[in-house]
C-alpha cells in the first residue's frame, strides 16, 4: 500500500540526489560483478517503520537485489534486532545504503515518538493525533509512521474536513459568519471543526453548531472549563502548548483528542545501521 507511483518518485528524487553522479568511492573499489551480503539493525530500542521503503530503494536501484525482512512494521525492537537482510552487487548496496536508512531512521523515529505519546494516556480515552506539520512531500509516509506507533491521524489535507482557524475568523469577520459560509459550501456530511482560543469563542462555536470545537493554546484549567461549557454537545480536541511531559495534564475527562505536531516535526531519527556481513 505504502509503494503508490508518489513514493516511488520520492525514492528516485532520494537516489537521483545522492548519486546523480554515481558513487565515485565504492566505483572506484568495487568491480560491478562484485556481490555482498548486508544487514540492517537497530542500534537502540526503537519502534519500526519503512522496511518496505528501505527494501524498496534497493530494487529500485538495482532489481537483482534479494531482500529478506527480519522485522515489521510496528514491531518494538531492542537495540541490535536485525531488520532487513540484502544480498546483491556491492556497488549498488553501497550506493544506496545511506537513502535506504534516511528513510527508516526518519519513519522508525517518528513511529517510536508516536509509541511513547499514545502510551502516555493509556486508560484515559484519549487519542493522540498528528498534524500538518510534516516535511514537504513526506506526508504520506509520516502519517503512517504515525499509525504505526499507535497513534492517529488528523486530517491529511485541507479538503478532508473544514477546520477553521483564527486567520479564516479575522478574515471572514466573525467565528459565526465563517461557520455559516462554510456550512453552505461544504459537501453533505462534512464535519466542521472550529479552532477557539477563548470561552466566548467556545460558546459561540457552539451557537454556531459546530461538529468539533479546538482548544488553542489553553490552560488545563481552561479546558476543563470549557469542556463543562461544551457538555458534550461536540467532540473537544485540545492543541498548542502540550509536551510530553506536561501530556497527562491535559488528557482531562470530556478531552476526546490532543494533536500533537512534535509527533512529525521533532520526532528524532532512530538509530540503524548497515554492515556488511562476511560470505
Amino acid at each position: 500500500m505504502l509503494l503508490t507511483p508518489r513514493t516511488e518518485h520520492l525514492i528516485d528524487l532520494a537516489l537521483e540526489e545522492d548519486a546523480a553522479l554515481g558513487d565515485l568511492t565504492s566505483r572506484a573499489i568495487f568491480a560491478p560483478t562484485q556481490r555482498s551480503r548486508a544487514l540492517i539493525k537497530a542500534k537502540e530500542p526503537l519502534v519500526l517503520c519503512g522496511v518496505e521503503i528501505a527494501a524498496r530503494t534497493f530494487t529500485r536501484l538495482d532489481p537483482c537485489f534479494q531482500i529478506e525482512p527480519a522485522a515489521a512494521d510496528g514491531d518494538s525492537l531492542a537495540a541490535g534486532a536485525p531488520v532487513l537482510h540484502i544480498s546483491g552487487p556491492t556497488l549498488a548496496l553501497l550506493t544506496a545504503e545511506r537513502t535506504a536508512l534516511n528513510f527508516l531512521q526518519r519513519l522508525s523515529g517518528i513511529a517510536t515518538q508516536a509509541r511513547r505519546y499514545a502510551a502516555a494516556v493509556e486508560g484515559t480515552g484519549v487519542r493522540i493525533v498528528d498534524t500538518r506539520k510534516t516535511t514537504p512531500a513526506w506526508r504520506a509516509l509520516e502519517k503512517y509512521a504515525v499509525r504505526c506507533g499507535g497513534a492517529h491521524n488528523h486530517r491529511a489535507t485541507l479538503g478532508e474536513h473544514v477546520l477553521i482557524k483564527d486567520n479564516h475568523i479575522a478574515a471572514a469577520g466573525s467565528l459565526t459568519r465563517a461557520v455559516a459560509l462554510c456550512r453552505d459550501a461544504a459537501p453533505h456530511g462534512a464535519r466542521i471543526e472550529v479552532e477557539a482560543a477563548t470561552l466566548d469563542q467556545v460558546q459561540e462555536a457552539l451557537r454556531a453548531a459546530a461538529d468539533i470545537i479546538l482548544l488553542d493554546n489553553m490552560s488545563p484549567e481552561q479546558i476543563a472549563a470549557a469542556v463543562a461549557v461544551i457538555g458534550g454537545a461536540a467532540l473537544v480536541e485540545v492543541s498548542g502548548g502540550v509536551t510530553y511531559q506536561t501530556l497527562r495534564d491535559y488528557a482531562l475527562p470530556g478531552v476526546d483528542l490532543i494533536s500533537i505536531g512534535a509527533l512529525t516535526h521533532s520526532a528524532t531519527a532512530a538509530d540503524l545501521s548497515l554492515d556488511i556481513v562476511a560470505e
